[in-house]
């Protein structure tokens, strides 16, 4: 009964992604592939949808997350990049709380983008299961790999009390774990309530860290 339940309620988010308004004017869909397609830029942002979200950014944060910071840094110089995993209810029940094939899939990208790219300023972020997913994919990184990572944002993090309110091994300064008062999601459960779904209001917090990381990194 309670998986029914996290089922009915993430098949709900997913819809009304998918129905969403966006405003036009926006150059990320809801599938973004821009490393992988077009190689390194300036700035590359690695993005691991929620649960049943649609495509492989997702519409809630990470689309809106790569739109701004498109608009403050320049639609040529921020590479969105989506994880392409599974997004599967079930996986959440793995140990770690994410798809086994996506950790792999995120920390080869992580790496790859950190060999061919030395001039380009990484950052990440995660939703729900893409939450967790950064978790995974970050904490077993090399060190040189790691430290390419400008900062990373969590929204609804699924693993925020299973690892003690940061990603293992990674400098909780370059860190940003956004929970909702009441997203029982990040309290450790699988229990989806209204708090966990509202985080597209959260979008501007985000991006303000992630700006500032960047820019401390040497982007102006």
């Amino acid at each position: 009964m309670k998986f029914q339940i996290i089922f009915s309620s993430l098949a709900a988010l997913a819809a009304a992604a998918a129905i969403s308004q966006v405003d036009s004017r926006q150059d990320v869909g809801f599938i973004a592939s821009e490393y992988t397609h077009s190689g390194c830029r300036p700035v590359i942002f690695f993005f691991a949808r929620g649960s049943a979200e649609i495509g492989n950014l997702g519409a809630v944060v990470g689309r809106p997350t790569g739109n701004e910071l498109k608009k403050v840094f320049g639609e040529n110089t921020v590479a969105v990049q989506g994880i392409d995993y599974g997004a599967l209810l079930s996986t959440n029940l793995l140990p770690g709380g994410a798809d086994f094939p996506g950790i792999g899939i995120m920390r080869s990208l992580l790496k790859d983008a950190a060999s061919k790219c030395p001039k380009s300023i990484i950052v990440v972020g995660g939703y729900s299961q893409g939450a967790a997913l950064v978790h995974r994919a970050v904490e077993k990184l090399d060190a040189t790999t790691m430290a390419k990572i400008a900062g990373i944002i969590t929204f609804g993090d699924a693993q925020n009390t299973q690892d003690h309110g940061r990603i293992p091994n990674f400098p909780t300064e370059k860190t940003k774990i956004i929970c909702n008062e009441g997203d029982e999601i990040c309290n450790g459960t699988l229990k989806v309530l209204r708090p966990h779904l509202d985080y597209t209001r959260r979008v501007p917090e985000a991006v303000d860290f992630l700006v500032n990381k960047i820019k401390a990194a040497g982007l102006s």
